[in-house]
């Protein structure tokens, strides 16, 4: 059986060219948030931000890197569903994945106490504004390209590693 696959959207515009000092002040805070934070639990947060968030482009650039780092498909795969099977996560992977979430969705309009309260246990408070600017900064990526419809499947892992 031959499977024919659906043509790729069109992106709206390319946003990098229309406003490249935006693309380039996007890539400096990206690289300030990453400082001093674990790379695999970057990589968790910008897959569980970029589900939340729908952002095709981002899960296809950010699950490639995790892959290409070492990270397993089972720990991508069972990210949608965190919360039942955080015995594959450590404590600072469910710290951080939960923190991404009350940010990225911010549906009461505030971060819960508790969760905050638990992230603020098992980081630093350097780690821990760094790793808000990172959710911060994800958010932003899939909002870009979410918003400007960037196709997804393309991406090479550390393409825009500068």
């Amino acid at each position: 059986m031959t499977h024919t696959y659906m043509a790729p959207h069109t992106p709206r515009l390319d946003w990098a060219k229309s406003a490249p000092t935006v693309y380039k002040a996007m890539f400096q805070l990206d690289r300030a948030a990453r400082e001093g934070l674990d790379p695999t639990l970057l990589e968790l947060v910008k897959i569980r931000a970029s589900q939340l968030n729908h952002c095709a482009y981002c899960l296809d650039m950010h699950t490639k890197d995790a892959l290409a780092a070492g990270e397993t498909v089972q720990r991508i795969v069972q990210l949608s569903a965190w919360e039942e099977s955080r015995h594959f996560y450590t404590r600072e992977e469910v710290a951080a994945i939960e923190l991404t979430e009350a940010v990225t969705v911010l549906t009461d309009g505030f971060v819960p106490d508790e969760v905050f309260e638990r992230a603020a246990k098992v980081f630093d408070e350097t780690e821990l504004t760094r790793l808000i600017a990172a959710i911060t900064v994800i958010n932003a990526w899939n909002r870009f390209a979410v918003t400007t419809r960037m196709v997804p499947g393309a991406y090479t892992p550390g393409q825009f590693a500068h």
